[in-house]
């Protein structure tokens, strides 16, 4: 019995230095294959210590209660007496393995807070808005604002909110329309016949990067999904389902393109417009 109960003790105490061993590899920034072999001493050392027990702890004979007769209370006292008095000291053991488990259990579930953590805060509503607000310019890669007179008719130029060119969900394409195309959307929504459109498909997210001056058309190249500027960037082929979002802009003081808000509608796949 000894001998079995300090087996199923070693093999929890194992358990429980892999999950703080397993915790701390966690806190120094991680490394999977040292991560993956104390995930299993842990999970090995409780599995083992619970075969253990039940193998040379719990009872495994066949009992038979017999259901017609009452034994007379007064003459198995005695012996019930007896019996609780030389399980005892089992009793207390068991409390001690049970403990064991216990604390074994609450490490490993210690350490699974580390990787839960991990995967950052809540997205909360940031993922239904961009860097566009009222006033930014919009600016190249290199951040150099634009005017209208730095766009040619029929072309188009990737943009981003100046201070923010690194913002994937923020570039948006200015497209410089005919004078004989009305600009779609809000008549104060463009400027000069500059319209400006989320270059983020609505498909699968892939970037809308081709143009087609005679149709006045956006490509996407990953599913050929096909977009018409004129009628704001309503899907006319391929799997996209949604528009591309609209941005509205104007200039400033300086003759500078601006965003006049942020865009009013989510950027992106079309999921966004499921109901919730």
């Amino acid at each position: 019995m000894n001998g079995a109960r300090g087996r199923i003790l070693a093999a929890v105490g194992a358990s429980m230095l892999a999950s703080i061993g397993l915790t701390i590899v966690y806190a120094l920034g991680g490394d999977p294959q040292i991560e993956g072999a104390l995930l299993g001493v842990s999970l090995g050392g409780i599995a083992i210590g619970l075969v253990l027990f039940g193998h040379h702890l719990l009872p495994g004979d066949q009992f038979v209660e017999p259901r017609d007769v009452i034994p007379h209370a007064t003459a198995e006292r005695p012996g019930v007496e007896a019996a609780f008095e030389a399980g005892a000291e089992p009793i207390e053991r068991r409390r001690a393995i049970a403990i064991a488990f216990v604390a074994s259990l609450g490490l490993l579930g210690i350490a699974a807070l580390f990787p839960i953590r991990s995967l950052g805060t809540r997205p909360g509503r940031t993922l239904f808005r961009t860097q566009w607000r009222r006033g930014r310019r919009a600016v190249t890669d290199s951040g150099r604002p634009l005017q209208v007179s730095d766009l040619d008719l029929n072309s188009v130029v990737t943009v981003f909110p100046e201070g923010h060119e690194n913002a994937a969900d923020s570039q948006t394409l200015l497209i410089r329309l005919p004078d004989d195309v009305t600009p779609p959307g809000p008549s104060d929504w463009s400027v000069s016949g500059v319209v400006a459109f989320s270059k983020i498909c609505t498909h699968a997210g892939c970037p809308v990067g081709l143009y087609q001056a005679e149709t006045q058309e956006l490509f996407c190249p990953c599913h050929q999904s096909t977009f018409s500027v004129p009628e704001g960037a309503k899907p006319t082929f391929g799997p996209a389902t949604r528009p591309l979002p609209q941005l509205p802009i104007g200039v400033d003081e300086a003759g500078f393109i601006v965003s006049l808000s942020d865009y009013t509608e989510p950027v992106g796949p079309g999921f966004w417009n499921r109901p919730e």
